[in-house]
């Protein structure tokens, strides 16, 4: 049976599980069960730094040209940016469809502490690594990446016979990181199984029943935009087709949306789209990592829709200007909240701050933060892969010319 289709029927008999056993099983369900979900993500993470490492270093000695990499960075940028704009905006359109929070009666709940989204300038001087060990050990990937462009550079500088040994070794430790991904992703179906099965049972239908508007916002919204920009993204610029796509990312999107995390899905996602998209492998390991912590369109959906439903709860009519405000303010805070933990309620509360909404209101989406976070991952690293698409494409015509 296909790996795809045994992660999905995983996915189903979790929930199908989950429901059966109700709120009364999340004792033993979290000692037992849960535990193997971490181990199943631990090994996954295991594999974050060494194949974000070597392959970028691999990807940057195959270009050889700095020129290059500078016009691939600069389209990557761009388009990222373009496409958090339409989520927000997707993000509103649904919700304004919908209506989620008309009605409905406030929780006594305090709105949640979110630390202070760093400013721009402290984002890029926590870039340059003064530790590039120390910044492997905690997996803070734009230091990494970083730090992986400058040994790439290193090497092409050097040249000769030293610089291909140095070219060889990173390359088959790359392939080494390759494989031991693919000997992780047979254990996927029994790793989701157990990462979405206490989602389930502690997050059952008397939490979810009063805020299924706003999930249901989230999904439609998830849905519009993977089909209506990533798989035209990919349409135009390579002349894939929806199905060739989304076929060769179900894997990867299957991992997101149980693990809940860019960086860990990051491994599997720079395989799939190398075998199975066709992606050049100097592009996937630059166009990956940078997305993995600076693109959230997913994120930036979830501001639009949570912000017009915690309007909508507080009886505060959004004007145009607020909208196009929390647009502006949306985008900008994907690159200042990059590689922060927690960093979709940060751009949630610097998103209500920026139009005046309470953040009281953060009290009402973080309940189910879990399940909307389970979308807005599965979007972010389909968006990354629809990129990578596009700037593969464009560089052969490049190189055609």
């Amino acid at each position: 049976m296909n790996l795809s289709i045994q992660i999905f029927l995983s996915l189903v008999l979790s929930v199908v599980v989950g429901l059966m056993l109700g709120e009364g099983a999340a004792a033993p369900v979290k000692m037992w069960i849960a535990p193997i979900g971490t181990m199943f993500i631990n090994l996954i993470k295991m594999m974050i730094v060494p194949v974000v490492f070597c392959s970028l270093i691999v990807g940057m000695t195959s270009m050889g040209d700095m020129k290059k990499l500078g016009r691939i960075g600069v389209k990557t940028l761009v388009i990222y940016m373009v496409t958090t704009a339409i989520a927000i905006v997707i993000g509103f359109a649904v919700a304004m469809a919908i209506e989620p929070g008309i009605g409905m009666a406030l929780p006594t709940a305090e709105a949640p502490k979110v630390k202070e989204a760093p400013s721009i300038m402290q984002v890029f001087v926590a870039m340059i690594p003064s530790n590039p060990i120390a910044s492997m050990a905690k997996a803070d990937i734009l230091p990494i990446i970083i730090f992986a462009l400058f040994i790439g550079a290193g090497i092409i500088s050097v040249g000769g016979k030293r610089a291909e040994i140095l070219i060889s070794f990173f390359d088959a430790m790359a392939e080494v990181c390759y494989k031991i991904i693919a000997m992780i992703m047979r254990l996927a179906p029994i790793g989701v199984f157990c990462l979405l099965l206490p989602v389930v049972v502690m997050n059952g239908p008397k939490v979810l029943l009063p805020l299924l508007s706003v999930i249901l916002c989230m999904a439609i919204g998830c849905c519009i935009h993977a089909i209506g920009v990533y798989s035209t993204l990919a349409g135009v610029s390579a002349h894939m087709s929806p199905l060739t796509f989304f076929r060769g990312m179900s894997e990867a999107m299957a991992i997101g949306f149980t693990t809940c995390s860019s960086a860990g899905t990051l491994p599997v996602n720079m395989k799939n789209i190398q075998t199975k998209l066709g992606v050049r492998r100097d592009i996937a390991s630059f166009v990956l990592p940078l997305g993995a912590t600076i693109n959230m369109d997913g994120t930036a959906l979830y501001m639009g829709v949570c912000s017009l439903f915690i309007a909508n709860v507080f009886g505060i009519p959004l004007t145009f200007d607020q909208m196009l405000m929390i647009v502006l303010t949306g985008t900008l805070a994907s690159i200042g909240t990059a590689g922060v933990p927690g960093a979709g309620l940060i751009m949630l509360a610097m998103v209500l701050q920026s139009v005046g909404l309470p953040l009281e209101g953060l009290a009402l989406v973080a309940g189910i933060d879990r399940v909307l976070d389970m979308f807005r991952t599965c979007l972010n690293i389909t968006g990354d892969a629809a990129v990578a698409v596009a700037v593969n494409a464009t560089e052969k015509d490049a190189e055609m010319e």
